[in-house]
């Protein structure tokens, strides 16, 4: 599987973005899809994740209510719907896969930015 994510920019306090992520090379069935971030100096952080084949979501505490995570079937993509963000959500956006049933994500696109002003 190879990902290509993009959409990131720079956006005020309260407003939004959305991240897509192409995916490509193999059947996705298998797959859980996420998103992680990276903040200057900071750990990376599970953001969303989704599984392929159901819908099923999953989101961190701190973007609950804010961010929704959906995944396209005939266009094989997965995209992160930001809204209200804040300056902490300043980061480097990566999407991943991870085959259903593994403890990590194996498998990365490149990042992409995202930066919000005050």
């Amino acid at each position: 599987v190879q990902l290509q994510a993009s959409g990131g920019g720079l956006v005020q306090a309260g407003g939004y973005l959305r991240l897509s992520c192409a995916a490509s090379g193999r059947t996705l069935s298998r797959y859980v899809m996420g998103w992680l971030r990276q903040a200057p100096g900071k750990q990376r952080e599970f953001v969303a994740g989704i599984t392929w084949s159901e819908g099923i979501t999953k989101y961190a505490d701190s973007v609950k209510g804010r961010f929704t995570v959906s995944r396209d079937k005939f266009k094989d993509s997965v995209d992160l719907q930001m809204n209200s963000l804040n300056p902490e959500d300043t980061a480097l956006y990566y999407c991943a896969a991870k085959v259903r049933g593994a403890s990590e994500y194996a498998i990365w696109g490149q990042g992409t930015l995202v930066t919000v002003s005050s």
